[in-house]
């Protein structure tokens, strides 16, 4: 692919969050009805009408889209896929349902196996994080739709440059933190001296520890293939690592179930 191609199809993911998360703010300021999928699992106007705008866009490229709202297509059709879109038109429902501001929209560009460039839009916030190829990270706060990438450089805070002096400091799940994830945060606290803890929703867990907020977020939970694909391409293009916790592996997709393994995103040289 080449550079050109590339950072079009970036200004166009970055497009097709904000106008996905100006359809979700719609619907935030409503009150909101809640239906139910099969897995019990909350559904609202919200992800339908995010998932509508922004699959609309991206099908102007040349690229198949995989989403939440589209996980039906069969793995014998999308296993030979190279490049495709993998969406979450709004990652953290049960946050958005009770109106804490902590969701997000995801979008991810996938070679293959692997994420090469992440998109998450946090619409309540207007704060947007953007990385690719694992070697850059942004953030940028009030996004405004002009010159996207001429705004990267003159008003992002790259993520990689970012020194922090706090606690150690992990990140677990607001609405769904496991036995498993208590677990290993107690580990955790018998190698260094002060541990602080963070709970957060959707995504925004990954992108507390690209942004060095967090040094570690460990997902001993069920997590789907959308909801990780964008978060691991900022989180790699912040210099931090997002692993398979059984094989200590990249994380992988496009899977044939698409449910993860247990992960843990975390800087380099942790000791844990």
């Amino acid at each position: 692919m080449q550079d050109l191609e590339f950072f079009t199809l970036l200004e166009t993911a970055i497009r097709a969050a904000k106008k996905g998360g100006d359809e979700i703010m719609k619907v935030y300021e409503q009150e909101i009805e809640v239906e139910h999928k099969e897995d019990n699992s909350p559904l609202t106007i919200a992800d339908k009408n995010a998932n509508e705008v922004i699959t609309e866009m991206l099908e102007k490229t040349k690229f198949p889209i995989l989403s939440e709202e589209g996980k039906s297509i069969p793995y014998k059709k999308r296993k030979s896929w190279k490049y495709f879109w993998m969406v979450d038109p709004l990652d953290g429902t049960i946050e958005f349902i009770k109106r804490n501001g902590e969701f997000t929209v995801n979008i991810a560009l996938m070679d293959k196996n692997y994420p090469i460039m992440g998109v998450i839009y946090l619409p309540a916030k207007n704060r947007m994080y953007i990385g690719y190829l694992g070697k850059t990270a942004f953030a940028i706060e009030n996004y405004e739709d002009f010159d996207i990438l001429g705004s990267l450089i003159l008003k992002g805070e790259r993520l990689r440059k970012i020194k922090v002096d706090r606690p150690f400091t992990a990140v677990g799940s607001r609405s769904h933190m496991s036995p498993e994830t208590e677990e290993y945060i107690n580990k955790l606290k018998k190698n260094y001296k002060e541990v602080e803890v963070i709970s957060m929703g959707s995504s925004l867990k990954i992108c507390l520890v690209a942004e060095k907020k967090a040094d570690v977020y460990p997902r001993f939970a069920p997590t789907m293939e959308w909801d990780t694909a964008a978060g691991q391409a900022i989180a790699e293009g912040a210099g931090m690592l997002v692993l398979n916790h059984e094989t200590g592996e990249r994380l992988a997709y496009n899977k044939e179930n698409l449910l993860n393994p247990w992960f843990i995103v975390k800087r380099k040289k942790l000791k844990d």
